[in-house]
């Protein structure tokens, strides 16, 4: 004996409803990504340059000018003595009001940090002392030769 009428029936009707759904469910889905694209067009016409504005994932190359990373790592070691990779980092972020808290931004600028001073040290402009718990402890030289500023030659 066969299926009866019935049950034949609310299956197809489930099935036809079932497929009413997905489509649905894909025409939100396209709805969710145009509207997250209006968003971040807004965003940038919105933004207003301030650091607060900028997403998380923004090139550091335009937060950070030439020369900048390095200025206030070393001011900062010329005036509180040695500090370490992580504590100029922070120096950095807040001269630059930056979010303290983005553990991926710290991280980042550490990095640069890390880069812009091993290329003064090489010069012999600053030193790294020590290193704690993996991270770097550096220094401005102590000396006669020690130069106050920079100095370019013509």
């Amino acid at each position: 004996m066969g299926e009866p009428h019935a049950a034949f029936a609310l299956k197809r009707k489930r099935n036809q409803i079932c497929g009413v759904i997905a489509h649905y469910e894909r025409l939100l889905r396209e709805a969710q990504h145009d509207l997250a694209h209006v968003n971040a067009a807004l965003r940038l016409f919105e933004a207003t340059g301030e650091a607060a504005d900028l997403p998380p994932y923004v090139d550091l190359n335009r937060v950070l000018r030439r020369g900048e990373t390095t200025k206030i790592c070393m001011d900062a070691l010329a005036a509180e003595g040695p500090l370490d990779t992580r504590q100029l980092a922070l120096r950095v972020i807040r001269a630059k009001g930056l979010n303290e808290s983005d553990k991926v931004l710290a991280q980042t600028i550490a990095l640069r940090i890390v880069q812009t001073l091993r290329m003064r040290a090489r010069r012999g402009k600053v030193e790294s002392v020590a290193r704690t718990k993996g991270v770097c402890v550096w220094r401005i030289p102590e000396g006669p030769w020690r130069p106050t500023e920079d100095v370019t030659l013509l």
